[in-house]
């Protein structure tokens, strides 16, 4: 790439070239015109001299002064040759005088390249009686020819352009050397500045130093004005600096706060999972003293029933009715000890398997409508004390492949935060879970009878710690948790919305086999 100060000489120089050289043109042009003008005016008066003296030397025979005036005439720069031409001698020259001496010829004269021959009729003074028609007329001596030369207009013509050409390159001789000398002033400071541009670009701001103030006003302005952004420039960098070192500490103390955040809500976490499996516990334990406590109830009628039978036997005197009673008593505890019993191992294997699918979180497979028994089992304590209930519909025959324990987590949260915020205080609350298979997806509908979620919640309410019920034992974990288990770990969607009829609906759509358990 050429150089600015190269590019503006080179321009400079073009446009006076060519301004020039136009007007060179056109003064050419001018000279040529006033040149062929003047070759004009004079081929005339040369043909009228001739036509005046050349007629009585003709008459005459006078070679001697025909070849005077000829010679005369041919020291004329426009004149290469003088021919004279007699109607006595048609096939040979009276005169002819070139410029290199006089000869005489047979035949025309030769005309050389850029020449022109004028010829013109010679007629004598003394007339001659017309006796057929009365009058005189001039009687035709000869012809004169004249060859006129071009060379001297071409000649001025190449003086002037030679002249014109030598005046515009010794011009634009001189402009070069006046704009590189009046350009050197003005891009020297540029270039001074430029490399101090260059150098602050590359290195640190502070290694740069300030450039020389020029005694030129207007570069002297650019280069103050260049040595007060540096300065700016520094002080920027050292408040930069500063603020990065404040930044960084204030990064790593965000990274302190996020690592403990993070700390805080696993924990959170994982207090949640197990408040929800010490509910579970707790719900058990209630479940299963009533049954246990009719065994202890029946076993203690059967074992009083079994001393008094076995006292009256030791006595002998055991009647029919006390046997016939003992056996309709020890019947009745003996059923109501099974049922009880059967009821129990009931309640505890269905307690066994959600506690140990929570605790675990094992893959396995299972049957999605027995295994949401197991889990509604052992929410019934919680759903009677809230005055609620599960109702379980769909496909019977969904054979599951995936983490029962993080689905038996969903349906639980899924149904704290229905009787926590669905239903009034007394009020009979319904739920109703539905489930239905779509290869190779699986859909789980849990829909409650309850309130509903006001709009302006149903953006935030998986958002973590969001709750409406704060300061009232309310985490805002619950849904969140239901969220991460369900898009995270199930690899699966779910949505909420409003039921058309009334309460929250919860759709929950997750693979039927579930990959890989996403951490």
């Amino acid at each position: 790439m050429y150089s600015l100060r190269f590019r503006l000489i080179s321009l400079f120089i073009f446009v006076v070239t060519v301004t020039l050289a136009i007007f060179g043109i056109y003064e050419y042009a001018h000279l040529s015109d006033e040149l062929e003008k003047n070759f004009t005016a004079h081929q005339k008066e040369v043909i009228s001299r001739l036509e005046t003296s050349l007629p009585s030397t003709l008459w005459n025979m006078d070679e001697s002064t025909a070849e005077k005036i000829t010679k005369a005439e041919i020291q004329n720069v426009d004149i290469s040759a003088v021919e004279i031409r007699s109607t006595e001698m048609p096939d040979a020259s009276f005169v002819h005088v070139t410029k290199s001496g006089n000869s005489k010829q047979n035949g025309p004269i030769s005309k050389e390249f850029n020449q022109y021959q004028i010829s013109a009729k010679l007629f004598a003074e003394i007339t001659k009686r017309d006796a057929s028609k009365g009058n005189h007329k001039p009687q035709a001596l000869g012809e004169v020819i004249v060859t006129f030369s071009h060379d001297y207009i071409d000649k001025k013509l190449r003086e002037n352009l030679t002249l014109t050409l030598v005046q515009i390159f010794i011009l634009d001789i001189i402009l070069i050397i006046a704009l590189t000398l009046s350009l050197k002033v003005v891009f020297d400071p540029i270039r001074l500045l430029q490399s101090a541009l260059f150098e602050l670009s590359s290195h640190d701001a502070e290694a740069v130093t300030e450039l020389p103030e020029s005694k030129s006003q207007e570069f002297g302005k650019v280069i103050r004005g260049f040595n007060l952004v540096l300065r700016n420039l520094k002080n920027i960098i050292v408040l930069q600096r500063q603020a990065e070192e404040a930044a960084h500490a204030a990064a790593k103390e965000t990274e302190e706060a996020y690592i403990s955040l993070k700390a805080a809500q696993k924990s959170l976490l994982q207090a949640e999972k197990l408040a929800s499996l010490g509910s579970l516990v707790a719900g058990i334990a209630h479940e299963i003293n009533t049954p246990v406590g009719v065994i202890v109830t029946s076993a203690s009628v059967l074992s009083e029933a079994s001393q008094e039978i076995n006292k009256n036997m030791a006595g002998g005197n055991i009647r029919k009715s006390d046997m016939t009673a003992f056996l309709t008593t020890a019947t009745e505890s003996t059923r109501l000890i099974m049922s009880n019993a059967a009821r129990a191992a009931h309640l505890i294997q269905s307690f066994k398997q959600v506690a140990v699918d929570q605790t675990s979180e094992q893959r396995r497979e299972f049957e999605l409508i027995e295994f949401l028994n197991d889990v509604t089992t052992s929410l019934n304590p919680t759903l009677r004390k809230a005055h609620a209930s599960i109702d379980i519909t769909g496909h019977s025959d969904i054979h599951m492949d995936s983490y029962p324990g993080l689905l038996a987590q969903v349906i639980t949260n899924l149904t704290m935060n229905a009787v926590t915020h669905a239903f009034s205080e007394g009020a009979n609350g319904k739920i109703h879970i539905d489930v239905s298979l779509s290869e190779p997806s699986v859909y789980i509908d849990f829909r409650d009878e309850g309130h509903g979620i006001p709009e302006e919640f149903l953006d935030k309410i998986f958002e973590p710690f969001f709750t409406t019920k704060r300061g009232q034992g309310g985490t805002g974990l619950g849904l969140n948790i239901v969220f991460n288990i369900i898009t995270k770990q199930l690899c699966g969607t779910i949505t909420v919305q409003n039921h058309p009829d009334k309460g929250a609906w919860f759709r929950i759509c997750i693979p039927r086999v579930t990959e890989q358990l996403q951490k």
